[in-house]
């Protein structure tokens, strides 16, 4: 196959993925002896997990609203006293969960209840849209999260936020360009919504991911285009003022979208490869501005261990009806060797910075009705393998020695008709636990 036409199949996945590092050259990493962890079974009904809501337009993003008329949201109040952390270890491996973090369509309480106390979680992730949060300038709808960050901190959990989507009133650049996303035009606005953020819930936040597969246009629609430069000048900024209002604050960089890069035929680049936009950020000094490295790898059909150039050892290369990782090896298919050239890039400048994986996670379609989209690879992992895959992810992450914080890609998209995240998701549609989340909860877990 032409290298264009490789390239277009493997950015394709990467602009699908909903949340999903320096030479260009792929780094050929040899592949571990896989093993395959005994797992429980998955309870036969959920305990304490929210009820079923619908999407009202099915995006991540997007607002959701119950499948009962629900009544007005009622903010929980932002002086709520939080139960006091010690700052997480620089020596302690995390065990985290996305959560869909819109407070405004289930009980927050329930959630978090959920993930400390079942699934054993010490850390919580969610996605702070700005252009929620601050609709006009200085115009705030706490509503959204006050609930998730509140009862966040009431149940003992770290909170990870990943803090993202301009609006429009702070930016002129690209907004004719339906569904895509840029930075403020100036930078400063960001920063400002920043401290407000972290000084309305203190002690509450413990890490900002400073936005999200920065390589990508649909994210970063920018006058100067994808650049590497823009980027760490603009997480130069945030880092700084997020340390002047908590230096104890975790900063984590934006995590790339693994991708092979894409070019269109006007010569706007639109995607460009996570390894040569690493190299980019840190030849530009980004690492002067992170405590970690945001990292995403959702694993597309192939197992955590493999690496992209060891796929054709796998009985699934004669059976995968997704094709990608076997017929054009690139090394954004693989979770492994995303994860391992990444930290060997940082390491190489940094020996002491660690990982921080903002994202990760297997899809599955079984027990799920509809057609699965472009997400063609969800139709070859079965439940069990989704289950199989995550626990032994979170083992040898933690294994690794070069991953801080790993957060699971989600809890409860399931039931949240949110579509493609629904595949991921440890709960159906129904808010019954898949056999994943038995894993999950049993899972061996150093606390």
């Amino acid at each position: 196959m032409k290298k264009i036409t490789v390239l277009f199949v493997i950015l394709s996945m990467a602009f699908l993925l909903a949340a999903c590092g320096g030479s260009a050259e792929p780094v050929e990493i040899p592949v571990e002896t896989a093993v395959e962890p005994t797992l429980p079974p998955a309870p036969a009904t959920a305990t304490l997990l929210p009820p079923p809501v619908v999407s009202q337009s099915g995006g991540e993003g997007d607002t959701a609203v119950a499948s009962e008329e629900p009544a007005p949201p009622t903010p929980a109040p932002a002086i709520a006293e939080p139960q006091t952390l010690p700052v997480w270890p620089a020596d302690r491996f995390g065990y985290g969960v996305q959560v869909h973090g819109d407070a405004t369509v289930s009980d927050q309480g329930t959630v978090m209840d959920v993930v400390k106390n079942q699934l054993g979680m010490d850390w919580v992730k969610t996605q702070i849209r700005w252009n929620y949060a601050e609709a006009g300038r200085d115009e705030y709808q706490w509503f959204f999260y006050d609930a998730t960050l509140n009862e966040a901190a009431e149940k003992g959990l770290y909170t990870l936020v990943s803090v993202v989507a301009a609006p429009d009133w702070s930016r002129s650049y690209g907004l004719d360009q339906t569904g895509k996303h840029g930075p403020p035009d100036n930078y400063q606005d960001y920063y400002d919504f920043l401290r407000t953020l972290l000084e309305r819930y203190p002690d509450k936040i413990d890490a900002v991911e400073v936005w999200n597969e920065q390589n990508l246009d649909r994210e970063w629609l920018a006058p100067n285009g994808l650049s590497a430069a823009d980027y760490t000048a603009f997480l130069k900024g945030a880092y700084e003022t997020i340390k002047s209002v908590n230096p104890d604050v975790i900063v984590v960089s934006g995590a790339l979208s693994p991708t092979g890069g894409w070019t269109e035929p006007d010569g706007t680049v639109t995607a460009l490869d996570d390894f040569v936009y690493l190299d980019q950020m840190i030849q530009a000094g980004f690492l002067n501005y992170a405590d970690c490295v945001g990292v995403h790898h959702n694993g597309i059909n192939l197992p955590p261990d493999v690496a992209y150039d060891q796929t054709g050892s796998l009985p699934e290369s004669a059976t995968a009806s997704f094709r990608g990782p076997f017929d054009n090896p690139h090394h954004s298919w693989s979770f492994k060797t995303t994860l391992d050239v990444t930290a060997e890039k940082v390491r190489a400048v940094d020996p002491n910075k660690k990982l921080c994986i903002t994202e990760f996670g297997w899809a599955t379609r079984e027990g799920l009705a509809g057609d699965v989209g472009n997400f063609g690879f969800a139709n070859d992992n079965t439940l069990d393998e989704q289950a199989q895959y995550i626990v032994q992810a979170f083992n040898q992450m933690r294994d690794s020695g070069y991953v801080w914080i790993a957060t699971l890609f989600n809890f409860d998209f399931g039931n949240k008709g949110t579509d493609d995240p629904a595949l991921y998701s440890l709960i159906d549609s129904s808010g019954i636990p898949r056999p994943a989340f038995g894993a999950v909860a049993a899972m061996e877990k150093d606390h």
